[in-house]
């Protein structure tokens, strides 16, 4: 017989921290599944300075979880809100739970005054484009989100993608957003990053069907009325095509420039094209290209296969005279953590590296 959720949060219980109070009663785990016999949960501490205390403490709670009826594997991992602050206290705060009652998201935009507006304490938004869906663009966001949380940088990150929202599901998180007022929306925090996503604001399984006007209304609300705080950046994962959501942000916002996602292929590359000539027709700064699905390392002989191609990004780039940042692995254990809440740059291995170079590339390029 399979342990259960409540059966792995009553063990966690008993696991004890330095500073007092448990795992549970301090609220610090998440993104909890169980899936036959394999566990898998996230350890979030407050700060990066009090994860550095808790390797003890992940150890003892992943053996605790391990010597349960049923449990055959378990993978615990320890990440935190974000890097710590010691020039400042940081505030302790009650956020209400839910939403106003006046909050109503997916209006029609309000006007603004002329040319591109920043966002207020965000000093870079970056977004992350493709020109067709299915090309991993809403997993590099989410992984480069935490990859440059973990190298110390304030992030944000925005799930734009109105009509398929994955962020959620990706980072582990599904509590409604709280507005006190009504008006202002208070963001959710997972593994280091700030994260607002349409999906939290709507029936999960209902599909949202808006005309043009309330999806520009919609992303409007969430770059302005979201409380984002102090951020390095902020990054938007953006619908595939070039559609009402990118022309809005572009020609709304003012942004530091954009990430084009592709696979190798030719039929993907097609696409990747379209959107590099819309973000030039908007005088959008393309950054540079990234390739995902690159190459598939087979878990039980070690063989390279190219199911999608190789290379056809870094040529196009090349020839368009863009920076290429790098080519991401195809991966089981990047679907498995994505399904799972963690996404994979938060552990460690080769999937995890592959995603830290790329934030350290752009940290180097002054994009990060």
């Amino acid at each position: 017989m399979s342990a259960t959720r409540d059966d792995i949060l009553e063990t966690l219980r008993d696991i004890s921290l330095p500073d007092g109070g448990t795992l549970v009663s301090r609220d610090m785990v998440r993104a909890l599944s169980v899936d036959g016999g394999a566990v898998r949960f996230v350890i979030e501490a407050p700060d990066a300075e009090v994860a550095k205390t808790l390797g003890e403490v992940r150890e003892s709670a992943e053996r605790a979880v391990r010597a349960l009826e049923g449990v055959e594997s378990v993978s615990v991992v320890l990440t935190a809100h974000g890097p710590a602050d010691k020039s400042a206290p940081q505030p302790q705060r009650e956020e209400p739970k839910g939403e106003a009652p006046s909050l109503k998201v997916g209006r029609h935009p309000t006007s603004q005054n002329s040319g591109p507006q920043k966002v207020s304490g965000v000093d870079r938004i970056i977004a992350v484009a493709s020109g067709k869906g299915g090309v991993g663009k809403s997993t590099l966001s989410a992984n480069l989100a935490v990859a440059l949380a973990r190298q110390g940088r304030r992030v944000g990150l925005l799930d734009a993608d109105i009509y398929g929202p994955s962020q959620p599901r990706m980072m582990g998180v599904s509590e409604r957003p709280a507005s006190p007022d009504g008006k202002t929306i208070i963001p959710l925090k997972a593994h280091g990053v700030t994260v607002m996503s349409i999906g939290l604001m709507v029936e999960q399984d209902k599909a949202v069907v808006w005309r043009g006007p309330m999806l520009m209304g919609a992303l409007q609300q969430m770059l302005g009325q979201v409380q984002w705080g102090e951020l390095d950046v902020l990054i938007v994962d953006l619908p595939p095509g070039t559609g009402d959501v990118q022309l809005t942000l572009c020609q709304r916002t003012a942004l530091t420039g954009a990430l084009v996602v592709s696979t190798p292929q030719d039929v993907a590359l097609l696409d990747a094209r379209k959107a590099l000539n819309m973000f030039e027709t908007l005088n959008t700064r393309v950054l540079g290209l990234v390739e995902n699905m690159s190459v598939f390392v087979c878990p039980h002989c070690g063989g390279e296969s190219h199911i999608f191609g190789s290379g056809g990004v870094k040529a196009e780039a090349e020839k368009i005279g863009v920076p290429f940042l790098g080519a991401m692995p195809l991966s089981l254990s990047v679907r498995e953590s994505g399904d799972a809440g963690v996404p994979v740059a938060a552990g460690d291995g080769p999937e995890s590296d592959a995603y830290a170079a790329l934030a350290l590339r752009m940290i180097d390029g002054g994009m990060g």
